[in-house]
This record gives structure tokens, sequence and C-alpha cells, in this order.
């Protein structure tokens, strides 16, 4: 449901999950700025995101980031506010996996995690090649 002043979203059977509101008396928000960093929202396999990031892609819709974060293999989508989505998936199947990078100082050593190039993935993966080793946390 929407108006001119509000929009109402949601993914499920709620009436909504998330709630946008104009208000005409905020200034814009400067470059740079502390504030919302941005909304996740997980897939289960890697083959959804990239089917995700096809379809995106046909209708015009580029990531501003794409990247392998060690936890996740991360695209970010930006508004023109500057908002920013982030779809995702879980790069380790098993939290155990997930500690046991942690416990190897990667994190430590790199944050933030390894640009990637998302076409080269969904070539690979047309290729035959299998979602874990295209998952595998990239080293700096």
């Amino acid at each position: 449901m929407r108006n001119d002043r509000i929009a109402f979203l949601t993914y499920d059977e709620e009436h909504h999950r998330v709630a946008i509101v104009r208000r005409d008396e905020l200034a814009d928000r400067p470059p740079n700025c502390v504030g919302f960093a941005h909304a996740a929202f997980g897939y289960r396999s890697l083959s959804s995101l990239a089917a995700t990031y096809a379809h995106l892609k046909e209708q015009g819709i580029a990531p501003v980031w794409e990247i392998n974060h060690g936890p996740t293999t991360s695209l970010y989508y930006e508004d023109p506010d500057r908002n920013r989505i982030e779809l995702q998936v879980d790069n380790f199947d098993k939290l155990d996996a997930l500690n046991d990078w942690f416990s190897s100082g990667a994190f430590e050593r790199n944050p933030i995690g390894v640009e990637i190039r998302f076409d080269d993935i969904i070539e690979r993966l047309r290729d035959g090649e299998l979602e874990p080793s295209l998952l595998r946390p990239l080293q700096t």
C-alpha cells in the first residue's frame, strides 16, 4: 500500500515490514555522513543470487559494489538517495567452518574482503563449477 507520502513494504503475509515516509522538512543527506548503512537480504544459494543479479541487470540495475567479504559473497545496490541494499549468500554452510575461518586470523588481516566480478562468477557457474568452490573466501 502507498500514497504520495508513505509506502509500506512486506515480503510475507505481514501487512508491512518496512515503512518509508516522505518528510519535506528534512535536508538532503550530505555524502559520507553517519547514518543508515544498508539492509541485507540473504539468499539460500549462489545460483539464486545469480538469478536475481541477472534479472536486475536485464532491467538496467547494476550493483555499486561486488565483494567476497569472507563470511558472505555480496552485491550492494544503491537507490537515488544513496541508501544501500546488500544481497548476499553465506560462504560457509556450517557454523564450525565459519568459526574456523574467523579463528584463522583472516578477518583481522582483511575485515572488508576482496572485490569480485559477479559476471565472472556467473560464467564459472555456467561452465559447471560447483558453488562451494566459488564461495570460498578469497585472500588478499
